[in-house]
């Protein structure tokens, strides 16, 4: 099937790995198929996918180019309904089988997933489902070319810690979006930190996890004050943030 799209929503669709991990996930799932919710549908692909498992589909999108595309796209699926409204001011009147909701970015800082899926939850049935249902965040110490907060796409870095999983969210719980937390990474060779590299994995079902894409949470880099360092030693900083409110919120130091 072709699909139009915005730019960026072109982008998403031509990551396969996202795509093939999203599709056998809404393949596997082998609850009540009456009603699926896809939240930030963009394009309509997700939808798409749940077009054949269930009997109606609910797809709400704010974006007016990105719902246009989608409704184009979706216009032959008597069972798909597209919406163009804030998820947020959605009333959600209908009780739902199962949530699709792909608003992610690396530790939840830059997209809505964890303020959207907060309000949506109340529309779940008592054995309904989200997917993706968890994520998984890991840190690394880093020496960093750039200066500033940045994804690692075309960055070049050096990693001097083994990874720490710092933090684990299951989006069937209701979770605070003001996160804060202290570090202890252990150097595993002589050199210079001046960052923190932040890694998302992306748990869809009890059976998919899936590692950063190009267009699902790619690591998220994060400098802060130089600092020389020798094997064996360990930096502990404090990693604050707002899920939802963008990597201007972030605050990271060596304490």
């Amino acid at each position: 099937m072709k699909f139009k799209t915005t730019p960026y929503h072109f982008d998403l669709i031509r990551d396969l790995q996202r795509l093939s991990a999203f599709y056998q996930a809404i393949s596997d799932y082998d609850g009540t198929k009456d009603l699926a919710y896809d939240l930030g549908c963009g394009s309509g692909i997700l939808s798409y996918f749940l077009s054949s498992h269930f009997n109606e589909i609910i797809s709400l999108e704010i974006d007016s180019s990105a719902y246009e595309c989608a409704k184009e796209n979706l216009a032959d699926f008597d069972n798909v309904n597209v919406i163009n409204t804030d998820v947020l001011e959605y009333g959600f009147d209908e009780k739902a089988d199962l949530i699709v909701c792909e608003m992610m970015d690396t530790a939840l800082i830059d997209e809505e997933q964890i303020p959207v899926l907060n309000h949506a939850r109340k529309c779940l049935k008592p054995e309904g489902k989200i997917i993706p249902q968890a994520v998984i965040n890991s840190a690394e110490l880093v020496n960093l070319e750039r200066e500033y907060v940045h994804w690692d796409e075309n960055a070049r870095y050096e990693v001097f810690s083994d990874a720490l999983i710092y933090s684990e969210f299951d989006f069937m719980e209701d979770i605070d979006p003001n996160f804060e937390t202290i570090l202890s990474l252990k150097v595993k060779k002589d050199g210079t930190v001046n960052g923190l590299k932040i890694t998302t994995f992306t748990k869809l079902t009890d059976d998919i996890v899936c590692g950063p894409t190009p267009m699902l949470n790619p690591p998220l880099l994060i400098p802060f004050e130089e600092k020389s360092v020798k094997s064996n030693e360990y930096i502990t900083v404090k990693l604050k943030y707002i899920m939802g409110n963008g990597i201007e919120s972030i605050e990271l130091n060596v304490i």
